[in-house]
């Protein structure tokens, strides 16, 4: 499979976007595609940033652009934090990883839903498109590297089937997140630590609740790192 082809599969994994007709009718390995998912997610950002672009109160433009990206990707990553989340009440492995693919939602997921989903809208408000497409780039980098800083948490399963990426494609992905981050303006040291830390954070929870990564654990990585680099631009635009 060549590049374009992997760029499309990373695509139809992160989006809801009618573009799986164009595949071939083979299964793929979704672990050499991850390349390319900050690429996908900088495109996310893109387009999810366009309402802030619009002009009229910033509150109303912050809650559209989270609007058009969870349309984009279905709430995907959203799904996978609140699963996650809902993790926490489980009392070993087992039970936990049930938890997690229970289709109900329960108040752990509830409450980190509503927090990150505010976060993300006080953040933008204050913020601009490049500062999204950093975070949606960077929060999809960090999905690879969970990937490759775990592993499977079932036999079974997206995890399992999707492979390890491999250092190479970890560093692709590093090496598209990053210029996109740079571009968003001089907050983006102070973002990328962000990232960095609740990426840190996740990737520990997830070892010690899973014993490795799933689809869920993904999803929460994505989020969780858009969220905190979110959160770390708007702090450097709030500061005097």
């Amino acid at each position: 499979m060549g590049r374009g082809g992997q760029i499309l599969l990373a695509a139809v994994f992160l989006t809801r976007l009618p573009l799986a007709r164009w595949l071939p009718p083979r299964v793929l390995p979704l672990g050499r595609a991850a390349w390319a998912f900050p690429l996908v997610g900088a495109a996310i950002g893109a387009v999810a940033g366009l309402p802030l672009l619009i002009g009229g109160p910033p509150l109303l433009g912050a809650v559209l652009s989270l609007a058009l990206s969870v349309l984009l990707t279905g709430a995907l990553h959203e799904d996978g934090l609140a699963d996650l989340a809902d993790a926490a009440g489980g009392r070993d492995r087992d039970t936990r990883l049930a938890i997690m693919r229970d289709s109900r939602i329960g108040s752990y997921g509830v409450m980190a839903l509503v927090l990150t989903s505010l976060a993300r809208v006080a953040a933008l408000g204050v913020l601009g498109p490049f500062h999204l497409m950093a975070a949606a780039a960077g929060g999809r980098a960090a999905a690879v590297l969970a990937m490759a800083a775990l592993p499977p948490a079932r036999s079974d399963g997206l995890a399992h089937a999707a492979g390890a990426p491999g250092w190479r494609n970890v560093l692709a992905a590093s090496g598209i997140a990053l210029p996109v981050l740079w571009l968003a303006g001089p907050g983006w040291p102070g973002a990328m630590l962000a990232g960095l830390a609740a990426l840190a954070l996740v990737i520990r929870q997830a070892r010690i609740w899973l014993g490795g990564h799933s689809g869920d654990v993904l999803g929460a990585a994505s989020v969780a790192v858009e969220t905190a680099m979110l959160v770390g631009f708007a702090l450097t635009a709030a500061a005097p």
